[in-house]
């Protein structure tokens, strides 16, 4: 972990240690979702998601570049002292993330966010999947990793990995619930029907604008309030602990992403990522 995060924030490096290792703290219950996915298509490959939590941490979030030498240069939208989260590098390398709540943790593995560092510091899909299975990750989540040539969703448990392809138009959807068969591990599917049901609707909302997807078709399916608020597009009302804090869409062939901050459906600020 760079000592220098933690110089520049003033704090201690095992505060910004912390904040990187919650999830492994949490043993798998920490809360925040989203809908994702990717979809590769004749000319394109897109990747994309909502990320949804508590209000309260939108201010927490920063857009950062991060240059470095030997390895691409990552633009990413992260919460303040975070090293890894959700975005794409030089080499149209993408990932987003979806937690699971499934109990357990591995110390002898990589922390979810350095996982997700990893694979923004890798040269390609194929790269940052075997990185990431030489490690392993230590708990429970879904980091959904893509480039040109399309996407794969890694389902991680403390204990193992097991891989959601790309269907047979070459998309991959993912929520917050395990999508295969993970042997002798729960998942606890927190949100359960609402996690189900929006997996389902972002399929049949691809359905709709197939087979010519656009960066901005994509981005209004992300607007999507069928079942309202746990929906797509959520809100953080009558029960429903999230809302969507924002939504990036990736080209990554055209290595250039859009970041709408708040909900899509009431944008608060618009920033693009482009290399």
């Amino acid at each position: 972990m760079p000592p220098g995060l933690a110089e520049g924030a003033g704090v201690q490096l095992a505060d910004i240690i912390a904040i990187n290792v919650r999830t492994e703290i949490a043993f798998g219950l920490f809360s925040d979702g989203c809908t994702s996915m990717s979809w590769k298509t004749d000319y394109a490959s897109y990747l994309a998601q909502n990320w949804d939590w508590m209000e309260a941490q939108k201010e927490n979030l920063i857009i950062l570049t991060i240059e470095q030498q030997g390895k691409p240069t990552i633009k990413m939208v992260t919460e303040a002292g975070l090293i890894g989260k959700i975005g794409l590098n030089s080499d149209g390398v993408g990932v987003c993330f979806n937690a699971i709540r499934a109990r357990g943790m591995d110390p002898t593995r990589i922390p979810c966010h350095l996982g997700l560092r990893m694979a923004l510091e890798s040269r390609s899909r194929e790269e940052a999947v075997q990185k990431l299975e030489k490690y392993g990750v230590a708990a429970s989540c879904h980091m959904l990793v893509a480039d040109a040539s399309g996407g794969v969703g890694l389902e991680w448990s403390s204990v193992e990995l097991q891989k959601v392809p790309m269907n047979a138009s070459k998309q991959v959807f993912h929520s917050n619930h395990y999508l295969t068969k993970h042997p002798g591990v729960h998942d606890s599917n927190w949100i359960g029907e609402d996690s189900e049901f929006r997996v389902v609707r972002i399929q049949q909302l691809c359905d709709e604008i197939s087979p010519w997807p656009t960066s901005e078709t994509i981005y209004n399916m992300f607007k999507d309030e069928a079942n309202f608020p746990a929906a797509i597009c959520r809100a953080q009302l009558q029960g429903c602990h999230s809302a969507t804090l924002f939504t990036i869409v990736m080209d990554l062939p055209e290595k250039n992403a859009t970041v709408t901050l708040g909900r899509p459906v009431a944008p608060e600020e618009v920033v693009q990522l482009a290399f």
